[in-house]
């Protein structure tokens, strides 16, 4: 893992936040986040930014299938989305998981469509275990070849 990934909790708009990584494993196939209620990230309401909360789930699944695909591979975080449930207070925390079922499923896509944009449910839960926000995030993944291409194919048709 590389010194960025391991540090990745200092990258600014993280530390801005008061996100902090609790746990990412070596092989980048798990990460665990949390963010306690602080008055840089408390809204008018008094609870959890909103775009705090978004800004927890930006990085990770990007990086997670960027690093677990590898070089061969064109990985950019997409479109993402985020519905709130209930107003988050004290301290937040949001999983990610990586099986190699879905890094299969991912790569045999990709090899018959050449690209994919691969889809993930991030709960962002508090203490109680109650969901605050639901985030879904989309990730484009492509061979590097066929990236390449299509990227050509976009400049000759301008």
């Amino acid at each position: 893992m590389s010194w960025r990934l391991r540090h990745l909790g200092w990258w600014p708009p993280l530390l801005g936040a008061g996100v902090k990584v609790t746990r990412m494993d070596k092989d980048l196939r798990a990460v665990d986040a949390e963010m306690r209620l602080t008055r840089w990230n408390r809204n008018y309401m008094g609870v959890h930014f909103g775009g705090s909360l978004f800004t927890m789930t930006d990085p990770f699944y990007m990086l997670m299938l960027a690093t677990n695909l590898g070089g061969e591979y064109v990985v950019w975080d997409k479109a993402a989305s985020i519905r709130y449930r209930k107003p988050g207070v004290g301290r937040v925390r949001a999983e990610y998981r990586l099986s190699e079922e879905r890094l299969a499923e991912i790569r045999a896509t990709v090899e018959v469509e050449g690209r994919y944009d691969a889809r993930f449910d991030v709960k962002i839960k508090d203490e109680a275990g109650d969901v605050v926000a639901e985030v879904e995030r989309v990730i484009y993944c492509a061979k590097k070849n066929v990236h390449e291409e299509r990227k050509k194919a976009r400049v000759v048709g301008q």
